[in-house]
């Protein structure tokens, strides 16, 4: 009986392996998510024989509740894990446009007006020769002495 549950096990190992390799990176958290609930089954086992008092021995019932206690954070991880994940997928609602304002009556909307080229002379021009040199406009003194009499 020893030997055909140990074979049991080894098979199942090898069959576990080969399935779960095969399994894109895509699935592998919705499937890992589904497997941890499925732990509520050791959750609900430990609960019964606990209340029922199958277990004998302190170091039964100790166990039994290490089981229920780890049972439980992986059910409640699976679902939190499951949750996050289905989040990613939904799509983000768009924010609300602003609203437009719209002109007044007495307001009349601006024509948008160019604005002018500064007139700069070209290096390339040379001023004419019968054309007299700018005149140069000579600064007003800061003498405060001048204003007085």
């Amino acid at each position: 009986m020893l030997i055909t549950n140990l074979s049991i096990l080894v098979l199942a190992g090898f069959v576990g392996y080969a399935v779960i390799s095969k399994v894109p990176n895509t699935l592998h958290t919705p499937l890992m998510s589904g497997t941890n609930a499925i732990h509520g089954i050791v959750i609900l086992g430990g609960i019964i024989l606990l209340v029922e008092g199958q277990a004998k021995g302190v170091l039964n019932d100790a166990l039994l509740l290490i089981a229920v206690a780890f049972g439980t954070i992986n059910v409640v991880g699976g679902f939190l894990v499951t949750d996050r994940m289905l989040d990613m997928f939904k799509q983000k609602p768009e924010p609300p446009a602003p609203p437009e304002e719209k002109p007044k009556a007495e307001e009349k909307p601006k024509a948008e007006e160019k604005p002018k080229a500064e007139e700069k002379p070209k290096a390339e021009e040379k001023p004419k020769a019968d054309a007299p040199p700018p005149e140069e406009t000579p600064e007003p003194a800061a003498n405060p002495e001048e204003g007085k009499s």
